[in-house]
């Protein structure tokens, strides 16, 4: 056998096991980055369940707040009926507007905020709040993982081809930025 014909099939066996290597990484990161939703989907339930309790609890101190109310519970429906991954987060998204404007309402009412069950909601949703914050981190560093092993060298000549594209981060809405970026109100 002449060697180079021995180097070329050296250098194609490589080149397969260098390809079945790069694929089964971005299948191990896709698979990382459904589980870390799954993580986020385990507390989106528990939100989604809290929430019509906390309209119910809300509702017979803000009769005039029905805006408020109807928003939070079509976005809680989006959210719920989302099919895909990049809809749910956009749903997502929605329903954490609207229950920042339900926490700025609820300020116009002293006797509410004062509820026993109210302020159980309240703590309840805010512990929900602070694990679906570290889901996301989480999932948003699984997706960083697999965008940079998709977008870098030898990954990015084979990843199109085998159907990995560049997929979002769970990123608040920009009007939840804007209202993150203001300064806090403080009453005394």
């Amino acid at each position: 056998m002449n060697t180079a014909l021995i180097v070329i099939i050296i250098i194609a066996v490589i080149s397969v096991f260098m390809i079945i290597f790069i694929y089964n990484r971005l299948v191990r990161l896709r698979n990382n980055r459904e589980n870390a939703f799954a993580d986020i989907d385990v507390q989106l339930k528990q939100r989604h369940d809290l929430i019509p309790q906390l309209v119910d609890a809300v509702k017979g101190y803000m009769q005039h707040e029905r805006e408020v109310l109807t928003e939070i519970t079509n976005a809680r429906a989006k959210a719920m009926n989302a099919t895909n991954l990049n809809d749910r987060i956009d749903a997502e998204n929605q329903l954490s507007s609207a229950l920042a404007g339900l926490r700025v309402a609820v300020e116009a009412y002293p006797d509410l905020k004062a509820s026993q069950n109210f302020m159980k909601l309240q703590e309840e949703i805010s512990d929900v709040e602070n694990k679906l914050a570290a889901s996301r981190r989480f999932f948003n560093s699984a997706t960083k993982e697999l965008n940079s092993a998709i977008q870098v060298f030898p990954a990015v000549l084979f990843a199109g081809m085998f159907g990995f594209t560049r997929q979002p981060m769970f990123e608040i809405s920009p009007e939840q930025r804007a209202a993150h970026e203001k300064a806090p109100k403080i009453n005394f």
